[in-house]
């Protein structure tokens, strides 16, 4: 009997979280796809009543997001490596840990605020590379511990086969561990990937967004988060048509780098 109210539980429990992932996924669906049209992807924000679109912010996202992973990757696997291959660190390694763990369920805002008050408000403009900045903070911590946690599921036996061939440190974990913790690694950075992607909080202090085309790092630039903050709360049917378009847009975005993740996680199983 325990095992059976045990098991209806458990079923009760997923039943419901997929009834909610369903509902939400059907709204976007039916409002989004309302949205979505060859100006959407086409043509730059501007104001209601003048068939805009969400070139401009598509296209500021994956700038900040592609710059803002490429300044986070080096460091979290440099930090990961670190953390799990040199265990003896002492000090230093709990300070690293500490701090990535408290990175990791740090407010995305103070991540924002933060890099507002050492990017933004010394120069006195807002910018694509703060917004970037920030992103990045935000990805290191989950690529610190995905790092850690592949390369200590590295058999032993494998560094030891390769010091005994007499390779280095660095050569053991490069050529042989990190090699062999590819796949995983690879799912930590998906991970942080879908993370930053969906971030509005800190670009609201960092890149601010702009109506038009802007691929200047040094000057306000738009992105997807913000253009549906922005659209969403308008009293405007084609601005909220269109928040809703970059909502399905994100959520599809999303849910793909998910997707591709798990098929990295299998892998590593395998």
């Amino acid at each position: 009997m325990a095992d059976r109210f045990a098991t209806l539980l458990g079923t009760l429990a997923t039943v419901s979280l997929v009834i909610v992932l369903v509902s939400i996924l059907w709204t976007l669906l039916k409002n989004g796809l309302a949205g979505m049209s060859v100006a959407t992807f086409l043509v730059p924000m501007g104001p209601p009543g003048h068939h805009s679109g969400l070139a401009n912010a598509i296209i500021g996202s994956l700038i900040q997001t592609f710059i803002g992973l490429l300044m986070a990757t080096p460091i979290g696997l440099g930090c990961g490596i670190y953390l799990s291959e040199c265990r003896s660190g002492g000090r230093l390694a709990f300070t690293v840990r500490f701090v990535s763990d408290v990175l990791l369920s740090a407010p995305s805002i103070l991540i924002g605020l933060f890099v507002y008050l050492i990017l933004v408000a010394p120069f006195h403009r807002f910018s694509g590379f703060a917004g970037a900045v920030a992103l990045a903070i935000l990805a290191v911590p989950i690529i610190v511990r995905t790092t850690e946690d592949m390369l200590r599921l590295v058999p032993v036996a494998m560094r030891e086969a390769g010091s005994a061939l007499g390779a280095t440190q660095w050569r053991v974990v490069l050529l042989l561990c990190l090699r062999a913790a590819a796949p995983g690694v690879l799912t930590g950075i998906l991970l942080a990937l879908a993370r930053v992607s969906g971030e509005t909080a800190p670009l609201l202090f960092t890149s601010l967004g702009n109506q038009n085309w802007s691929f200047s790092l040094n000057r306000p630039m738009a992105s997807l988060p913000l253009a549906i903050y922005q659209y969403a709360g308008a009293s405007y049917e084609d601005w909220v048509r269109l928040a809703w378009a970059g909502a399905l847009i994100v959520t599809i975005g999303v849910l793909g780098i998910n997707i591709i993740a798990r098929f990295c996680i299998r892998d590593t199983g395998r």
